[in-house]
């Protein structure tokens, strides 16, 4: 394809891949909504980049994309060297093609924005899926083993950016998981309709390509202790994630019905793929009892984040009668992507805004009624800029409900055996790194580092990869460090 027309956008309006139709999805369809861009398409998208000089769309971008470089090289039919030079920046491109906010990213910083976003996110999923669909792969022929090893604590989305920077330095890299798949939450909590495990599963056999070892279903400070891995290894990255819900104090909070999101989202998972037929119980939260059948019940989500727009989906797959999500702030607030609430709301999703809720309503036998909530209007900014919800007086009502999720959140918790081996952390569960004297992500104790949501709380896929990458050059340059104290 020829270089691109300076007015090409005004030819080609902005176009996103085909969807899946809503009767499908709404009838239990578990396929990505998304599909794939043919090289047409992508040439056509990726030609009504601007090339405009200063990037904002790779300034936005956590990881700070190529992306007008890459797009060019889409034009040119160059998918190998597009492909690198995606993999130059992220180490999980093709996952972020797929589950990144791009309307509040790249997209939502585009300079065509007003007249339709360059669309970039289905670009580099295209890129990526053509490129491993022909037989690319990283080269490392010219990377020099150091002999060194690097133990990987979790195997999500900051853990595999970490190994795949690690084996590009010339570093052994062994990813410990307590789950039996990799991808943290990439395979559990992010829904297949987002995310097709199988992407999950051709980025494992990318990486172990690459020479990186996966120990799954080894649980740290149970099954291995963390003196075992120091014993064995030069140095330890934790990306352990977040994991642990945000506890609204809501009463009612016990009652039958009643599901924290992760444990939904996760165990769902497992069973949409296959993986748990038997309801294995899920780490972390092995008293969980089993999955209510959600056909012909009214459910309501409490929360209007991505992961309470991943259960309000789900629960539309899963059959269930009614699903409503209520948020305490109006709809220019919520935290969650706009894609995604459009997304839900054409699925049937009913949302209330400016809903409070104050406490979860028993029934016969302690099983959930609906959801006690007041109306709100918001009042003076926070201390981070946010504007607070404030309950309108006298203006309570009942929200019915079968099922419940809670959906406020999730944040890291610092276990007992990091504690143990001098690592420091914060009152709200986060590690501590990169503290005066010391260098980016690593933690008190020097010989381990530590990234992603277990370091900043819960936040994108993308942030974590950016700081699973990052965190990577840190560890090299320690090692390095070491080295050379150790042969003077």
């Amino acid at each position: 394809m020829s270089r691109k027309q300076p007015f090409q956008f005004l030819d080609l309006p902005r176009q996103m891949p085909q969807r899946i139709p809503v009767e499908l999805r709404v009838a239990g369809d578990w396929g990505e909504l998304y599909q794939r861009f043919d090289k047409a398409d992508a040439q056509y998208q990726a030609g009504r980049c601007l090339d405009c000089g200063n990037p904002y769309c790779s300034w936005k971008c956590p990881v700070h994309n190529a992306i007008p470089q890459w797009l060019q090289l889409v034009q040119e039919d160059r998918i190998h060297e597009a492909a690198t030079l995606c993999h130059s920046t992220n180490p999980l491109p093709e996952v972020c093609g797929r589950v990144c906010p791009q309307d509040r990213l790249c997209e939502g910083s585009c300079t065509l924005e007003e007249f339709g976003a360059v669309t970039i996110g289905a670009v580099e999923k295209y890129i990526v899926d053509t490129a491993l669909a022909t037989g690319w792969k990283p080269d490392l022929d010219t990377v020099q083993a150091t002999g060194q090893r690097v133990a990987i604590i979790g195997a999500g989305p900051a853990g595999l950016a970490c190994a795949d920077r690690l084996a590009r330095a010339g570093v052994q890299a062994v990813v410990f998981d307590r789950y039996e798949q990799i991808g943290g939450l990439l395979q559990f909590g992010i829904p297949s309709f987002k995310l097709d495990k199988q992407v999950i599963e051709r980025r494992r056999e990318v990486l172990e390509g690459m020479g990186v070892q996966f120990r799954l279903g080894v649980e740290i400070g149970k099954d291995v202790s963390v003196d075992d891995l120091l014993a064995e290894f030069d140095a330890v990255f934790v990306g352990t994630g977040a994991y642990r819900y945000t506890d609204g104090g809501l009463p009612g909070q016990d009652l039958k019905g009643v599901l924290p999101a992760l444990p939904f989202l996760v165990q769902n998972s497992r069973i949409v793929t296959g993986n748990d037929p038997g309801g294995r119980p899920i780490a972390g939260w092995e008293d969980q009892v089993a999955l209510p059948d959600l056909a012909g019940k009214r459910v309501l989500v409490l929360g209007g984040g991505d992961t309470g727009m991943d259960c309000v989906r789900s629960a539309i797959r899963l059959g269930a009668a009614r699903v409503t999500c209520a948020y305490r702030r109006d709809e220019a607030s919520m935290p969650g992507s706009a894609r995604e609430v459009a997304n839900a709301r054409e699925e049937g999703v009913r949302f209330l805004f400016n809903r409070q809720p104050l406490s979860i309503e028993a029934g016969a036998d302690d099983e959930v009624i609906g959801v006690t909530v007041v109306e709100t209007e918001l009042g003076p900014a926070d201390a981070n800029g946010r504007r607070n919800a404030q309950a309108i007086e006298g203006s309570e009502s009942l929200l019915e409900a079968d099922v419940v999720i809670i959906a406020f959140g999730f944040s890291p918790s610092l276990p007992a055996w990091l504690q143990a081996a001098g690592v420091e952390g914060r009152n709200n569960g986060r590690i501590i790194t990169g503290d005066p004297g010391l260098l980016p992500y690593q933690t008190s104790n020097a010989r381990v580092f530590a990234g992603g949501d277990a370091v900043r709380g819960a936040d994108l896929v993308v942030t974590a990869v950016a700081e699973g990458r990052d965190a990577a050059a840190s560890i090299v340059q320690w090692l390095g460090q070491a080295k050379a104290a150790n042969a003077a």
